[in-house]
């Protein structure tokens, strides 16, 4: 079995559109969606459109839930654009996704963690928002309510890493798809330099396990950062653009 892996899509159409097509080319069994689908300042209506045609197995991330469940004055400014974006039925259907899901083969698919999807998995944030790689101990207990699953599939920090965890668990971060860096953040500025490119990951089931592909995409990163700016968000069309916010 192949299985792409895909999350944090942040609303990001043009990226989207780039991973789906190489997704097809490769030529994968199936694909699965970790979520934070659609809040951004790009396209997170049709973002929500392209996803629903094409019914993938998706986990709820925080900003699928945010979307719904805050009042306008705890939202950022790209959850707002969101929300104004999306129907009521459109904010209800995120919000409906689960929080995990279990597929074939022992593979576990959650946003942050198996219990909080605000929590990274495989990294510790530091006090000026950077984040550092999970301590073992750390990562040992933010598994410890899914101890059945031979694969953990997480996203929410952006960051791509394949990790032997605790019981020779494999855990996968497949990148963000959309968003390099989520440039309403307040320490987004303090964060080291990334890279525009659209972020997936493919498994394949081998005999002693599972080979994994951690693959960086060219995708139209120059109208990704038209769309920001002509919205009015110059930083997150610098995100676009470079990866990082000045």
């Amino acid at each position: 079995m192949r299985l792409a892996v895909i999350s944090d899509i942040h609303g990001n159409l043009a990226a989207l559109e780039a991973v789906l097509a190489d997704i097809k080319a490769r030529g994968v069994d199936r694909t699965v969606n970790l979520g934070d689908c659609v809040t951004s300042p790009l396209w997170p209506k049709e973002t929500f459109e392209a996803l629903q045609s094409l019914s993938l197995p998706t986990v709820r991330g925080n900003h699928d839930r945010w979307i719904e469940e805050f009042p306008d004055d705890k939202l950022s400014p790209a959850g707002l654009f969101a929300r104004s974006a999306l129907t009521a039925e459109q904010r209800r259907a995120l919000h409906s996704l689960p929080s995990q899901i279990r597929l074939d083969d022992g593979i576990l698919a959650c946003h942050g963690t198996p219990d909080d999807d605000t929590t990274c998995l495989l990294e510790e944030a530091l006090e000026d928002g950077r984040f550092v790689p999970a301590r073992r101990d750390v990562l040992t207990a933010r598994l410890s309510s899914a101890p059945t699953a031979r694969v953990v599939l997480c996203g929410h920090s952006h960051r791509q890493a394949a990790v032997q965890g605790p019981g020779d668990r494999l855990v996968l971060n497949p990148g963000s798809v959309g968003c390099p860096v989520f440039a309403d953040i307040p320490f987004a500025a303090n964060l080291e330099h990334r890279s525009p490119h659209a972020r997936y990951a493919i498994l394949t089931k081998r005999t002693r396990g599972w080979q994994v592909e951690l693959l960086a995409l060219e995708y139209d990163w120059e109208a990704a950062s038209a769309q920001a700016l002509a919205n009015g968000r110059p930083e997150w069309a610098e995100a676009m653009l470079s990866g990082h916010v000045k």
